[in-house]
């Protein structure tokens, strides 16, 4: 099965090695017929701390590496 992999932008870069990534999704409401922005934050590996707050990054999702981090960013 593939991985996936997401886009987001970085919330925060406070933590050594992880990033917070908020990614949005857009969809359309079944029953108002109206577009939706949702948007979810996943922490994310980032083992050289080179992403800042606001870049936009791409991520993949990995093997847990703690208990919050289940993705990995990708090299840009």
């Amino acid at each position: 099965m593939p991985k996936r992999i997401l886009t987001g932008t970085v919330t925060s870069d406070q933590n050594e090695q992880t990033v917070t990534v908020s990614v949005e999704r857009r969809f359309t409401h079944p029953v108002l017929k109206k577009t939706i922005r949702k948007s979810k934050k996943y922490r994310a590996h980032d083992p050289k701390n080179e992403f800042k707050v606001g870049d936009i990054v791409r991520i993949q999702e990995c093997a847990p590496i703690s208990k919050t981090k289940r993705w990995e960013v990708l090299a840009s």
